[in-house]
């Protein structure tokens, strides 16, 4: 009978501990909810954007479209050269990444409107050749394309500047 009674004192405390623990987590969930949810109505709802024309092309990480690390983007991200399609990576042309004077940064989301399948959300890893401007680069494993006058465009929270 005691036995009993200490498995069920254990089950109760048991219970109640993970009852506290997992409504902390549901408190922060919505609250993270809540925060993303204000977020999007802000984006929907004018956020500035900075949107640019800009010509699109494709790079593989081989040696030869790269360097003797094509495994390694300009901000050192190390990625699996096989699985480079997956990553959703841009090289982004010098005239527009902030190290140069544009207002991009490594790490930026951008979104990508023109190129059909290939539409949507990257994030900028890296730099391309100084001899192209006005230009975006999308890491794939092997495909090739180009597409010209492509938007792409980023939200900010003060406007910058825009090209089109």
């Amino acid at each position: 009978m005691n036995k009993l009674l200490y498995v069920t004192m254990f089950s109760v405390i048991c219970m109640m501990t993970l009852s506290i623990y997992f409504e902390s987590v549901m408190d922060n969930t919505w609250e993270e909810n809540s925060y993303l949810r204000n977020k999007v109505s802000q984006l929907e709802n004018g956020t500035n954007i900075i949107s640019y024309k800009v010509t699109v092309t494709t790079y593989n990480p081989t040696i030869h479209q790269c360097d003797d690390t094509p495994h390694i983007t300009a901000d050192g991200t190390h990625f699996k050269t096989w699985k480079a399609t997956s990553y959703r990576y841009v090289a982004l042309s010098r005239d527009l990444l902030s190290r140069w004077g544009g207002p991009f940064n490594y790490g930026d989301y951008i979104i990508i409107e023109g190129t059909g399948d290939r539409d949507g959300v990257y994030q900028v890893r890296d730099t391309m050749n100084p001899k192209w401007t006005n230009r975006v680069d999308i890491l794939t494993t092997n495909d090739r394309f180009k597409y010209d006058d492509v938007v792409m465009y980023k939200y900010v929270d003060k406007l910058i500047k825009t090209n089109s």
